[in-house]
């Protein structure tokens, strides 16, 4: 047979050879999800509204530029941009082992050989240099498994990006909601009590000149320390939320200018959850579970290959003689070609329980994969549900509000009529403070339940590319 058919054969044979990959292939896991969400009765389709930055949809410029500098500037950004980096660059690093390694030497040296015992042989010198070239041929699909589970951690490092800017927004927003909400409840606390220190000096005038009893007098003086406590209590809310805000955006701990009330938040509108089997496909965590199942899944073939011999090929090109200036000549040069496998024969069941490892790690990964879906929906349900009674509970909370409000005017001047007990007026004016922060809180907590509902369908497109590509929006 010719050297150039054998060659030829060769080469086929060890394509054919590197064509085969040990361990099973990748399937997507089949999952049974719910057909409709209970809480959701606007829809069953997917919204546009998801596509959006959601967070503008609350009309409120300070609340957008506070989220742009944080994705900018924040630490767990960066942190995950560094890790899409890296990902990246394992990739390449696994896949450079499906290639040759292609070297270089050389060598000068000076010695003599005492062949006779006398020691008096003349010295000779020894140059080399040459190119070395080491290639294990990936039969069993080792290397290419091992790209394919480097290329699924690129995907979920990806996936776990957006799942860190999506958090940062939502936190963001929380956290700003809330600093509104204490500055309402500051400002409640300050104007109760400037009140009841007006009525605290009303009701002294009083007792001075024998008119009331000292009882009144210890109950307004009980009643103004009540909200003189409370006014340092939100001074310190405010203070550590703005500096939380803060640390959000990757800035030093600080003020934040904010020229909006917690009461001119307008509500969103209200969206439709959509089919529960496009949380699959939208929610980055859930994505990013699915690539970290397919890069073990591909782990397992790794480990099965491990269990076949391997095989390499090695070669060299070069020069060798004793004389520097003719290492370039014809004469000197040298040259190898060869071939090797090596082989596990008896290790005890090592390479066996290496791949019983991973497919347990395989099975570690598919339960993570069905929490993460079942956790999925549950905040989906847990956010519907908020959203529907946080609306009635803050409607109930703002008209016991106007009631407490007029309740303790009216006992104020039936109290200064003499018609009624100082003991009235205290319990109408607790009633109406209460009310007040309480109208503040269920109101945050209202706006939340938005927030969190658009975290929990994975909304919120960071980029532009990703708008674009989801519709254009």
């Amino acid at each position: 047979m010719k050297p150039k058919i054998i060659f030829f054969s060769i080469i086929v044979f060890i394509v054919a050879l590197t064509g085969c990959k040990v361990g099973p292939n990748y399937k997507q896991p089949q999952l049974h999800t719910l057909q409709s969400y209970r809480f959701d009765s606007i829809s069953t389709q997917a919204d546009s509204v998801l596509n959006l930055k959601w967070w503008e949809l609350f009309n409120d410029d300070e609340l957008a530029a506070l989220i742009d500098t944080a994705l900018v500037n924040n630490q767990d950004v960066l942190i995950a941009a560094s890790r899409i980096e890296e990902a990246m660059a394992m990739v390449g690093y696994s896949k450079a082992d499906l290639w040759p390694v292609l070297g270089y030497d050389g060598a000068a040296s000076r010695y003599q050989l005492n062949l006779d015992g006398t020691g008096t042989s003349d010295p000779f010198n020894s140059f080399g240099a040459g190119l070395n070239l080491a290639w294990e041929l990936d039969f069993w699909g080792k290397v290419r498994r091992s790209t394919e589970a480097a290329r699924a951690e690129l995907f979920a490092s990806q996936y776990g990006q957006r799942a860190v800017q999506i958090g940062l927004i939502t936190a963001v927003t929380n956290t700003y909601f809330a600093l509104l909400d204490y500055d309402a409840r500051l400002q409640i606390s300050e104007k109760t009590l400037s009140s009841r220190k007006e009525s605290l000096w009303i009701i002294q005038e009083r007792y001075s000149k024998g008119i009331v009893p000292e009882i009144d007098l210890n109950q307004a003086e009980i009643q103004e320390a009540d909200a003189a406590a409370l006014v340092p209590l939100y001074r310190r809310a405010v203070a550590q939320t703005e500096n939380a805000l803060r640390v959000l955006l990757g800035k030093n701990p600080g003020p934040v200018t904010r020229n909006k009330v917690l009461s001119d938040v307008v509500i969103p509108p209200e969206i439709p959850a959509g089919i529960p089997s496009t949380l699959l496909q939208r929610r980055p965590d859930i994505l990013q579970a699915e690539q970290m199942l397919a890069a073990q899944n591909a782990r397992i073939g790794v480990a099965q290959a491990m269990r076949f011999p391997s095989f390499s090929l090695t070669g060299m090109l070069g020069a060798a003689t004793a004389d520097l200036s003719s290492i370039f000549s014809g004469e000197s040069l040298v040259w190898s070609f060869g071939g090797n496998f090596l082989g596990p024969v008896f290790n005890f069941g090592k390479n066996k329980r290496r791949v019983e490892i991973e497919r347990q790690r395989m099975k570690q990964d598919s339960l993570i994969y069905v929490k993460t879906v079942l956790q999925a929906f549950k905040e989906v349900e847990d956010a519907l549900v908020e959203i529907k009674t946080l609306e009635n509970e803050s409607r109930a909370r703002y008209r016991q509000m106007i009631a407490a409000d007029n309740a303790a005017k009216l006992s104020m001047e039936r109290y200064n009529g003499g018609v009624t007990s100082y003991l009235e007026v205290l319990d109408s004016e607790r009633s109406k403070f209460s009310a007040q922060l309480a109208a503040s809180e269920v109101y945050r907590k209202y706006l939340d339940a938005y927030i969190k509902l658009y975290k929990a369908l994975g909304g919120g497109w960071i980029s532009q590319d990703e708008m674009n590509a989801a519709g254009g929006q």
